[in-house]
């Protein structure tokens, strides 16, 4: 043991006070008179021998009161083993974890994130002398007072747990000692030992985890639609994963789905811990502008993450235009209410509408103009997609050849089907296939399959999805720019297929126009990654050149972004940090409504404890020390424990009081009691 102020030990002087009073105290002797002598002198034996046992007892606690007292003053600890200092630069490093599950409550009640900030703002008792850099607020070292003033000031936020660029780049400080704290719940889904191993082995790190109270959470993981193309005014199956990140399972928890102001629907849920299930909810879109949802999950006491937000939109009418002799896909388009679709005559081309159109049929025209081939790169450079039916006369060759190489398609060659053409069956397609997933079914027996006559055939550069039975391609699909060109080895003329004739030849004509109508949003968006696709109303070069905005109320944002025809790539500022909804505006005009939500990290709850910890970071890096977490008055004497030793006047100072209650107590009861009142006896 050690004294921290040996000099106030020259208040043991004072014990001599109360060994003053006990050799000064004397008694006066009183007259007595009783009748019996004998009786006098059994009390006086009795009295006396009672009262020297109480003086020595007081005198015993009154010397041992001063003395405790005196100890206590002087401030006696228990050295460390190792004594730690503060850093070559005086300068002490806190990193506090400021993620959305920091806002769930300890065991007693207060938020962990509070109680992180009680903590880390007690470290000012442990280095009473140094400066502070709280990371979260950037990595200039200011005073003790401006460091607790920016603790106050730090809210939770939606991105990482700490600010590990920063912490990173302090690391790389040569030589640099400073002691670096961080507050966390040390979260199992975002913590991995890979993180501490980038400490090195000479920079004191002190890890103190923040115990929430074992709870469950229920949470929404993410949400679909079961078609992917939703349509207005139709039932629609909504799919809602919930998964339970907490420790114990939940009971009939309420579930409620918004569209818009208006519920729509409400179920309760039970989910163990750990455990996901998917509900399927019916809704219906009214029409085609874009719906705001919500998915509120009243669960309690974690609240952080109860409402998921989404987006939700009727497709719109996909575009087809047909260019050909004869309408020969009229039949498949016009009878369904989701295609605008229109027929032209290669010889009558509105390009208007042309550069429009989502799919764009080329279907066995007799020759392929320059203007034509001008507009279909368009169409492609824009995303659209356009199929291509070749014709049989070789006088058409040419131009379908050109037609070929400017799309990037490469050289084909030609072949002749013989007169009259020779009919070879199609394979049967695969339902792995991803143009088929969805549409095909298991064959329950032989399917009769339709036949062609190829008039050409091509390199395989592109993916195939109908095969003949030899193996040469019949319908292949091919990345061009940033759309799709569909390409039909043989026309559709009853003399060269008789695929039109087929069962399958709808399916496949739909699938091509409904790929040919891309819509990169998503339902929602995480704030924690780094990018989101749009696509958007392409605007030619030199009209608008605005950029992009995000805005929410009165907050608006200016992200890196990069666009290509109607895509456009926005990179999730660093700042934006509050889920819900958000607009995307050029030149104060609405062109798109995105849904941010935190990331489903963020509920996963189950975290490593102060054992789990040590036995992650491992005995080969004895710089780093996990503390037991606790109140803030528990973890700051903790540090000064492990810093400066265990101190013990606490101790001295309870045994001065219990000395000067056993002092109040002797006094009390310690009074001797003679055997029979006093009697006065007349002479």
């Amino acid at each position: 043991m050690r004294l921290e102020y040996p000099w106030f030990l020259l208040g043991l002087g004072s014990v001599v006070i109360p060994i003053l009073i006990h050799l000064l105290q004397l008694r006066r002797p009183q007259r007595i008179l009783f009748t019996n002598i004998g009786f006098i002198r059994k009390a006086d034996l009795t009295t006396t021998r009672q009262r020297k046992l109480q003086h020595l007892l007081l005198l015993l606690s009154r010397i041992s009161f001063l003395v405790f007292l005196v100890v206590a003053f002087c401030q006696p600890f228990i050295p460390a083993e190792k004594h730690e200092v503060g850093g070559a630069t005086g300068i002490v490093d806190v990193s506090i974890d400021a993620s959305p599950s920091m806002r769930r409550s300890a065991s007693g009640g207060e938020a962990l994130f509070n109680m992180a900030i009680k903590q880390a703002g007690g470290l000012s008792k442990v280095y009473p002398t140094s400066q502070f850099r709280l990371i979260n607020s950037g990595t200039v070292a200011v005073s003790q007072t401006l460091y607790k003033v920016k603790l106050a000031a730090l809210q939770p936020n939606s991105k990482l747990a700490f600010v590990r660029d920063k912490i990173k780049g302090l690391e790389n400080i040569d030589g640099s000692s400073d002691p670096l704290y961080l507050f966390s719940d040390f979260k199992k889904s975002s913590f991995k030992p890979a993180f501490f191993k980038g400490f090195g082995s000479t920079r004191p790190v002190v890890l103190v985890p923040e115990e929430g109270a074992k709870t469950g959470n229920i949470f929404v993981d993410s949400i679909w639609f079961e078609e992917a193309f939703s349509r207005e005014r139709t039932n629609l199956g909504l799919h809602i994963r919930l998964k339970n990140g907490g420790s114990e399972a939940v009971s009939d928890c309420p579930v409620k789905v918004f569209l818009g102001p208006q519920q729509v629907a409400a179920f309760r849920v039970m989910v163990n811990s750990g455990q996901a299930v998917v509900l399927v909810v019916q809704v219906q879109l009214p029409n085609q502008d874009l719906v705001r949802g919500r998915v509120l999950v009243e669960d309690a006491p974690v609240v952080f993450d109860n409402t998921y937000y989404f987006t939700a939109q009727a497709a719109k009418n996909i575009r087809v235009l047909e260019v050909g002799v004869v309408p020969i896909t009229q039949s498949v388009y016009q009878n369904e209410p989701l295609f605008d679709y229109t027929f032209t005559r290669p010889e009558s081309i509105n390009y208007d509408v042309l550069r429009k159109a989502n799919l764009v049929l080329i279907q066995a025209i007799p020759a392929v103009g320059d203007e034509l081939r001008d507009a279909l790169r368009a169409v492609v450079a824009r995303g659209g997609s356009i199929g291509i039916v070749p014709a049989g006369p070789a006088s058409s060759r040419p131009s379908y050849q050109q037609l070929f190489r400017d799309l990037g398609l490469g050289t084909v060659e030609w072949e002749s089907p013989g007169t009259p053409p020779e009919l070879r069956g199609v394979a049967v397609p695969s339902a792995q296939e991803p143009f088929f997933r969805g549409v095909l079914g298991a064959p329950t027996r032989a399917v009769a399959m339709p036949r062609a006559a190829p008039v050409l055939r091509w390199a395989r550069t592109g993916a195939d999805i109908l095969r003949l039975r030899d193996g040469e391609s019949y319908l292949s699909e091919f990345k061009s720019g940033t759309g799709t060109v569909y390409v039909f080895s043989a026309p559709l003329a009853a003399a060269y297929s008789d695929f039109t004739g087929h069962a399958l030849f709808v399916p496949v004509l739909y699938k091509m126009a409904m790929r040919s109508s891309r819509d990169e949003q998503q339902l929602a968006y995480r704030l924690t990654q780094a990018a989101i696709n749009l696509t958007v109303p392409a605007v030619a070069v030199g009209v608008d050149q605005t950029p992009f905005r995000l805005v929410r109320d009165s907050a608006t944002w200016l992200p890196v972004q990069r666009t290509q025809g109607n895509a456009l790539r926005l990179e999730v500022p660093a700042s934006l940090e509050a889920p819900g909804f958000y607009q995307v505006q050029r030149a104060g005009q609405v062109v798109a409504t995105v849904a941010f939500n935190l990331n489903a990290k963020e509920s996963e709850l189950a975290a490593y404890s102060a054992e789990q910890l040590r036995a992650m970071v491992g005995p080969n890096q004895r710089n780093i020390r996990v503390l037991d977490g606790g109140a803030d008055e528990a973890v700051v004497a903790q540090l000064q424990a492990k810093r400066g030793g265990q101190p013990l006047w606490r101790y001295f100072l309870g045994l001065a009081l219990v000395c000067l209650l056993a002092e109040a107590l002797l006094i009390r009861f310690g009074k001797p009691k003679i055997g029979a009142p006093r009697t006065a006896v007349a002479a």
